[in-house]
């Protein structure tokens, strides 16, 4: 069975709008998610790179400039070809479906990307580290995820609240409210949450999480 990171890989490399990646490049690649995953991006060294990917340092260089080149061509590439088509395909399908209350709408978001966070963490934890840290990054990350789930989530608002379920406050503040309440739960879910010894109830704070949610956006 393939590891996430590989399929990760090999659908990066199917996707890409220019020529395969060689051997090297991809091992280039996945040496320096690892690495970065692991140490986050300004720890990181072209040098343990290479070592882990089995290259020479220069071969790095020959492919990209700089250890910035590096790691946009992980995150910008993923960004375009998988957060958009790749991860959100499944997302747009719990988004476009039918709900009856906001609250079952949040339930089957998480069911839905807590999965996803738990095969593909790795590969986005580079995304949490780094993305606050370029602007570039930001930029893609807006235009190919936020926009697209704000256009997505808003015409389910819209009807909460004309039904007297939401707050009247502008969907772009219950999504910004919302979010930060699932990303703190799924950022202590994560690192707490699987810890051997853990007295973590994930069914407990989940539906606490999202009591919480639908307390504070009441009408």
């Amino acid at each position: 069975m393939k590891e996430p990171i590989e399929e990760w890989l090999e659908e990066l490399n199917k996707l890409s709008d220019e020529k395969n990646m060689t051997d090297k490049q991809l091992k280039i690649v996945k040496a320096a998610s690892e690495i970065f995953a692991e140490k986050g991006f300004a720890a990181s060294s072209t040098n343990e790179i290479a070592q882990r990917a089995g290259v020479a340092e220069g071969t790095i260089f020959r492919h990209y400039k700089t250890k910035k080149d590096l790691l946009v061509s992980i995150v910008a590439p993923v960004m375009a070809k998988l957060v958009a088509p790749f991860v959100m395909r499944e997302f747009y399908k719990v988004l476009d479906s039918q709900y009856d209350s906001f609250d079952q709408m949040l339930r089957a978001i998480l069911e839905n990307r807590l999965v996803f966070l738990e095969k593909h963490m790795h590969v986005l934890k580079i995304f949490i580290q780094e993305i606050p840290f370029h602007p570039e990054l930001q930029e893609q990350f807006e235009k190919l995820v936020l926009q697209k789930v704000f256009e997505k989530i808003t015409p389910n608002i819209r009807r909460f609240q004309n039904e007297g379920t939401l707050a009247d406050w502008s969907p772009y503040t219950i999504i910004r409210l919302t979010i930060s309440s699932l990303i703190g739960y799924v950022a202590i879910r994560t690192v707490y949450g699987k810890r051997e010894g853990s007295i973590w109830d994930d069914e407990q704070e989940r539906e606490a999480t999202i009591a919480f949610i639908m307390k504070g956006l009441a009408p």
